[in-house]
């Protein structure tokens, strides 16, 4: 299997990735969720920083320093930093902001590699469904130094419409802030995976193609 087909086996072995009929923040019903809250074991999160890096790797995005927004990015920038030094060689600092400035101690509103001017930053996040997060720390991350966002990675590209829009969150980080969104799969490779057989659940394939066909993303110009 590729790696790819590997982590769709992951995230249905963890748990993770559900099918059924789940009615999602947005209020839209969706034939299938994602919930990152089931991570709960070291070797869980061992391997999850492995396909983040696998991701990393095989994009070939140029990195010094991984940031981790708070709080689930934490163990996410972690692991991956971790993943890069042991199947890759490639040694990589890591970072993540407080949800507060500490104001005693060493202070500051980042711990581990302090911000630099020039410095090659990925923001590593679990999922992007509005954007949100990525607006909230990219003012954090250039009002500390002139980094370079080289990249974000995420486990699922849901390739849905934004609320209000006709593309994706992921479209719209690219096209509004400039940053490139990788994600380790879409949910055209899970679709492709229920076909294959590498997960359980092939019947619901007609019903996450009618919710695509509704709400997926214009792509192109």
């Amino acid at each position: 299997m590729t790696y790819k087909q590997e982590f769709i086996r992951f995230l249905a072995e963890c748990g993770v990735l559900k099918f059924g009929t789940f009615t999602l923040k947005s209020g839209r019903v969706a034939p299938y969720f994602l919930n990152a809250g089931e991570y709960k074991t070291g070797a869980q999160i061992k391997r999850l920083g492995e396909f983040y890096a696998a991701c990393i790797h095989e994009n070939q995005i140029p990195v010094q320093t991984l940031f981790g927004p708070a709080y689930k990015g934490v163990p996410l920038a972690l692991s991956a930093a971790v993943a890069l030094y042991e199947q890759y060689g490639q040694d990589v600092n890591f970072c993540f902001d407080r949800k507060e400035v500490k104001d005693h101690g060493e202070g500051g509103m980042f711990v581990g590699k302090q911000p630099q001017d020039g410095e090659k930053v990925v923001i590593v996040e679990d999922v992007m469904t509005s954007g949100k997060a990525l607006q909230e720390v990219l003012p954090k991350l250039h009002g500390a130094a002139k980094v370079e966002i080289t990249g974000m990675v995420i486990t699922v590209d849901r390739m849905e419409k934004a609320l209000g829009s006709e593309r994706s969150a992921v479209q719209q980080a690219y096209e509004q802030e400039g940053v490139r969104v990788y994600s380790i799969v879409t949910i055209a490779d899970i679709v492709e995976a229920l076909e294959q057989g590498i997960i359980a659940g092939k019947e619901h394939i007609p019903s996450i193609q009618d919710y695509l066909q509704k709400y997926g993303a214009r792509c192109g110009g």
